[in-house]
C-alpha cells in the first residue's frame, strides 16, 4: 500500500505520524471518507468542501483542495482496486502535549483500503448514550470517534452493524457512521442537521434526489416507522430489517426500494453531483 502524508507517496511501512501529532494526543483533526470505484472518485468535492466546514469548525487552516485532490488521484492510482475507502485525515499537526496547538501546521494523511459492496439490509440496535446537539463537535466530522467506537462495538455485540444515537432532548439523531431516513404514510423523514446529526454528504443526495423532509423525530419513532433506511458513503441507501428486536417485514420496502434505485441510477450518471 502506498499512502500520502504531507506532500508525497510513502510506503505504508515508512509512513509515519509523529507521536506528538495534535491528531494522535488529543483528537484534534479532522477527516473525510470517500467512495472510490475502479480508481474514481465519488462526490469528492462536496467531501472536500465538508472537509474545510470541519477544519473551521476546529479552528484549522482550510485544507489546500488543489493539494487533497492531487493527494487523492496519486493515492488512487498507486494502489487499484474495484471499490475502496478513501480516507483523508487533516490534522492539527505536530503539537504540544496538552490542548494548546503547535505552530508546525497541519498533518495531511490520505490512505486507501479495499472494501466491498454492503448488503442490501441491515439490522440496527439504539443506544444509551446521546449526542450533543449544541456541543462543540456538533456537525463537525472529528477524529475524536471513541464514542463512536465504543457504541458500534455494543451493536456489534448484538449481532447489528450500526448503533443509532438519540440526542439531549430526546429526538432521533444519527448512527455512529451514518445518517437514518424513516419513512411515515409513504413519506420519507430524516432529523434535521439542527438535531446534532453529521450533515451526511449521501443523506444531502438522498434528500435532493428523493424529496426527502428534514423532520424532527422523536427516537421513539423507531417504534412505528413503515420502514427505516441508512445512508452513508459506503452504505449508500441501506434497508434496515431489524431495530433492537423490532423486525421489519418485507424488508427493503417500496419506497426504500425506490430511494436505492434511484440513488444508484443518479450516482452512475455523475460521479462529482
Amino acid at each position: 500500500m502506498r499512502i500520502w502524508l504531507d506532500g508525497g507517496l510513502r510506503d505504508v511501512e515508512s509512513a509515519r505520524v509523529s507521536v506528538l501529532d495534535h491528531g494522535l494526543t488529543v483528537g484534534d483533526g479532522v477527516f473525510e471518507t470517500v467512495k472510490a470505484a475502479h480508481g474514481e472518485p465519488f462526490a469528492l468535492t462536496r467531501h472536500l468542501d465538508r472537509l474545510t466546514r470541519s477544519a473551521r469548525g476546529l479552528g484549522l487552516p482550510d485544507p489546500d483542495h488543489d493539494e487533497v485532490r492531487r493527494a487523492c488521484a496519486a493515492v488512487l492510482t498507486a494502489n487499484p482496486m474495484a471499490l475502496g475507502r478513501l480516507r483523508i485525515t487533516y490534522t492539527g499537526g505536530h503539537g504540544p502535549l496538552g490542548s494548546d496547538r503547535g505552530r508546525h501546521g497541519p498533518t495531511l494523511v490520505v490512505a486507501l483500503g479495499e472494501t466491498t459492496r454492503r448488503p442490501d439490509t441491515t439490522a440496527v440496535v439504539t443506544v444509551p448514550w446521546t449526542r450533543n446537539e449544541r456541543g462543540v463537535l456538533a456537525g463537525v466530522k472529528s477524529t475524536s470517534y471513541a464514542e463512536n467506537v465504543v457504541a458500534l462495538a455494543r451493536a456489534h455485540r448484538l449481532g447489528a452493524s450500526e448503533a443509532l444515537f438519540g440526542n439531549t432532548v430526546g429526538q432521533l439523531c444519527e448512527g455512529t457512521g451514518s445518517n437514518v431516513f424513516v419513512v411515515l404514510d409513504g413519506e420519507i423523514h430524516t432529523p434535521p442537521v439542527a438535531s446534532g446529526c453529521l450533515p451526511g454528504i449521501t443523506r444531502a443526495l438522498v434528500v435532493e434526489w428523493t424529496g426527502a423532509h428534514e423532520t424532527d423525530l422523536p427516537l421513539d419513532v423507531l417504534d412505528r416507522a413503515d420502514e427505516v433506511f441508512l445512508t452513508s458513503t459506503l452504505r449508500d441507501v441501506q434497508a434496515v430489517h431489524r431495530i433492537d428486536d423490532r423486525e421489519l417485514p418485507g424488508t427493503p420496502g417500496p419506497v426504500t426500494a425506490k430511494a436505492m434505485r434511484v440513488f444508484d441510477e443518479r450516482a452512475g450518471q455523475d460521479l462529482d453531483p
